[in-house]
């Protein structure tokens, strides 16, 4: 795979800021930082820039609830309404974590991705439930649990953020303390993540990226802070680097996280979405040709982020973007040269 060739081609334009890595067994192999992580103070994005991922933050949520399996503390076929203290309106009382890890559970979503134009959608949202209050995964059970099912839970794939926030549930009801604590217990304070944490949106770490999105009045940029969840949550908004997503990934695979049997079964291409692609329990997966890769994605108001680890190759590679410049071609380029 010539990857420089693959970044040059892609970013002909010079439009993408952020942190693009490749990254083997070795260190780095080819790496481009590319604009400010605050661009009124002119302060450049660098390769321990953290980042927003948005999406991306359901792989450690995917991740922290197989731990909960291997400790024997929850399996896949727990359903829903049997281990959350709340009442769930509509959700259907057959739905099980195995249905919410792989999006396949029907859940009435309060950010559904299949709807036309979500993105207004979200903004919407944001102007009727202040961001600044989305503290608390319980505080999104009144977005959700009014809405009807989309369908009946196994019939098929259906990106869900609701079905994420419940799981953050659970992995709270089964732990004992917040989601957010849990992951940074389990998995950020083990494997030695230095730039990796839920980070309050109105009081960002040093060398942390603001993220950037146009004002469709304006046309003017302006950060996220109001079109964004005041702390992540279990569906998304964690912040990390590259180099802490390649330890992550190679934690994984060493068997550092999870035990092998679970590994497996997390890896495992559970529901087909497409050709060659696939997801897990947590996961994507790229299938071609005997080829694989495996993969996460996040996309919000000035977050753009893909991260994937090959591992016939043990190379990982991420975009951590601070705008809207769309990666999947990227992504998608990188997949098809495996």
């Amino acid at each position: 795979m010539n990857i420089e060739k693959i970044w040059t081609d892609w970013n002909n334009n010079d439009t993408f800021s952020g942190v693009f890595s490749v990254i083997g067994e070795e260190g780095i192999i080819f790496e481009k930082c590319c604009g400010c992580r605050n661009i009124s103070e002119g302060l450049p994005n660098n390769r321990d820039t953290s980042f927003g991922i948005a999406s991306g933050t359901k792989l450690f949520t995917g991740i922290a609830i197989c731990k909960l399996i291997d400790a024997g503390k929850l399996s896949l076929d727990t359903k829903l309404w049997d281990i959350l203290p709340y009442d769930l309106g509509k959700i259907d009382k057959r739905i099980t974590v195995y249905h919410l890890l792989n999006h396949t559970s029907g859940i009435g979503d309060y950010l559904d991705e299949e709807m036309p134009d979500s993105y207004a959608h979200e903004q919407d949202l944001c102007n009727k439930y202040p961001v600044y209050l989305w503290e608390r995964l319980d505080y999104y059970l009144k977005m959700i649990t009014p809405l009807p099912p989309k369908f009946e839970p196994g019939a098929r794939f259906s990106y869900s953020n609701a079905g994420y926030v419940m799981l953050g549930l659970v992995i709270e009801a089964v732990a004992g303390k917040q989601y957010q604590q849990f992951i940074t217990d389990e998995i950020i304070c083990p494997l030695g993540l230095k730039h990796t944490g839920f980070y309050r949106m109105d009081s960002l770490p040093a060398n942390t990226a603001f993220g950037y999105f146009k004002d469709p009045a304006s046309g003017l940029l302006r950060t996220n802070i109001f079109s964004l969840p005041v702390i992540g949550g279990s569906d998304g908004g964690l912040f990390t680097c590259a180099e802490d997503l390649d330890i992550l990934w190679r934690s994984l695979f060493s068997g550092k996280v999870l035990s092998e049997k679970v590994l497996q079964l997390f890896l495992k291409p559970h529901i087909v979405i497409k050709e060659s692609k696939s997801y897990g329990l947590g996961v994507y997966i790229y299938e071609k040709s005997n080829k694989f890769a495996y993969y996460a994605v996040g996309g919000d108001f000035g977050v753009d982020f893909f991260t994937v680890y090959i591992p016939t190759q043990k190379i990982t590679v991420s975009s951590l973007g601070n705008t809207e410049v769309n990666t999947y071609p990227l992504l998608n380029t990188i997949l098809l040269n495996i």
